[in-house]
This record gives C-alpha cells, structure tokens and sequence, in this order.
C-alpha cells in the first residue's frame, strides 16, 4: 500500500522541527496545568489558601502595632484625651493660646478685658471681648471656666467716679445717679435699692451684681 506523503501537511502548517518539538512541550504543559486539581486535592489547596490568610492577619495584629497604638493613647492632645478646662480668671497668654480659634491678639483681649471688669464672673461674658467671634466661643465653650468668687468687687459706698466708670457696664448717667443718691441716702444698703429708685435696670442687675459690694 502507498504511504501518501506529509509534505503538504507539513508546508501547510509552515513549522521546522524546532517549533514542532517547541509546540509539543507547550502543549503538554497546557495538559499539566489543567490536570492539576486532579493531582492535588481541592481541599489542601483551600487548606493552604486560609494559612496564607491567618498569616497575614497575625501579621497586621503584630505586638508592634499594639504598642503603638498604646503610645498614641498615651499622647495629651488627643481627641480621644479630654482637653484640661482653662480657668480664664487664672490662665496667661499660652493656655489661651492653646485653645482653638485663639491667637495672640484674642489671648492679649481677653486678659484686657479680665482686668478691665475685675475678673469673668461667667464664660458667657468672653463675647463681649473686642473680635471674639460667636464660632470661636462655640469651640472653647466646653474647654473654660470662669468662678464667680474669684471676681474682684467694689464698695459701692465708697468707690469714686472713676472707679465705678471702669466698671464697662456702667454708662456715665448710671454712675452720676449712683453717686447722687448715695450722697442723698447715706448707704445704699442693696442693690434692688437701685432698681426700685429707677437708677439701674433689673437687666443691668444680672450683669453688674457680681462686681459691687454693699457691705461697706
């Protein structure tokens, strides 16, 4: 029987024996590879797979991290800290300084403004500082205090027009009056005495009546 040839297989194919035998060792690779799950078992290659994964999360639970997020609880300033409460009867420039929205120029107001009144018979009375905006106050609100007895008073019965204009809730009219009707009556022994004679208004009283004294 005649063997018919394989030329014409072999030109229309166009390969040399070199990329022949190249073809064959890539096709038996090919076969390799997609047998594989045949030759190892699925369930040790899923076992290997979670290995890997517990390994990485020890990994990123390490004694190192730990330690340092010790160390950054351990830091002041913190959010997770809270901040120590300013006493603005008592502080200087630096804790002031300190708090949010405030600089130089606020902290140096506030301390004016603390001598000028006596002292801050309440933290509601720093809006009243030149420049102080109402966000600002909103941020330090929580981070201040202020203590009423810590205030500086004066007699009423015997303090000096100068002494009583300081005072910045005082208009002029209001001192004149106080010193007229005290020349009048002697001692003013309270100050619903001033109310009742029309000399202060009772909203004046809440913001005045931390800084006199009557027992003089």
């Amino acid at each position: 029987m005649k063997h018919k040839s394989l030329e014409p297989l072999k030109e229309w194919f166009g390969y040399t024996r070199r990329e022949r035998r190249a073809s064959f060792f890539l096709l038996l690779m090919i076969i390799a590879v997609a047998g594989i799950r045949f030759i190892v078992p699925n369930r040790k290659i899923n076992i290997e797979i979670l290995q890997m994964e517990d390994s990485l999360t020890l990994a990123d639970s390490s004694p190192v991290n730990d330690t340092l997020s010790q160390d950054q609880k351990s830091q002041p300033g913190r959010v997770s800290r809270p901040s120590s409460v300013v006493d603005i009867n008592k502080c200087d420039s630096a804790a002031l300084e300190a708090l949010p929205g405030i600089g130089p120029v606020l902290s140096a107001r506030i301390i004016k403004y603390r001598n000028l009144l006596g002292g801050y018979a309440d933290i509601s009375q720093l809006k009243e500082v030149y420049g102080l905006p109402e966000e600002t106050f909103d941020l330090i609100s929580a981070r201040v205090k202020a203590n009423p007895s810590e205030v500086r008073k004066m007699s009423i019965n015997t303090a000096e027009y100068k002494q009583l204009i300081r005072l910045p809730y005082f208009e002029r009219y209001e001192v004149s009056a106080i010193l007229k009707y005290r020349e009048l009556k002697g001692k003013i022994e309270g100050i619903e005495e001033l109310v009742e004679n029309g000399i202060i208004s009772e909203d004046k009283v809440q913001k005045v009546k931390f800084y006199l004294d009557f027992t003089k």
